[in-house]
């Protein structure tokens, strides 16, 4: 079972590292389109400025909560926490 969760532990930091680069590429294209006058550029920066500061530190809290499950502070869980 440890091993399954360091191996997901893996899994969400290369899903969140990849999810950042996805966001900022698409945000890249989409802006791009808009100034080419493809789209309403208005819309469109605020759509993108409005999305990537939030869902950015969602993405590195699952690169954090992967790293933490990769390193193995997962591994042991206590049963009876003291009260």
């Amino acid at each position: 079972m440890n091993a399954i969760k360091r191996l997901f532990g893996f899994i969400w930091m290369t899903l969140g590292i990849t999810t950042i680069y996805l966001m900022f590429k698409q945000a890249g294209i989409e802006i791009g389109e808009a100034r080419a006058g493809l789209r309403a550029l208005l819309d469109t920066q605020m759509f993108w400025y409005i999305i990537i500061p939030i869902f950015t530190p969602i993405m590195i809290g699952l690169c954090l909560f992967g790293w933490f499950a990769w390193k193995g502070e997962y591994d042991t869980v206590e049963q009876n926490p003291p009260t």
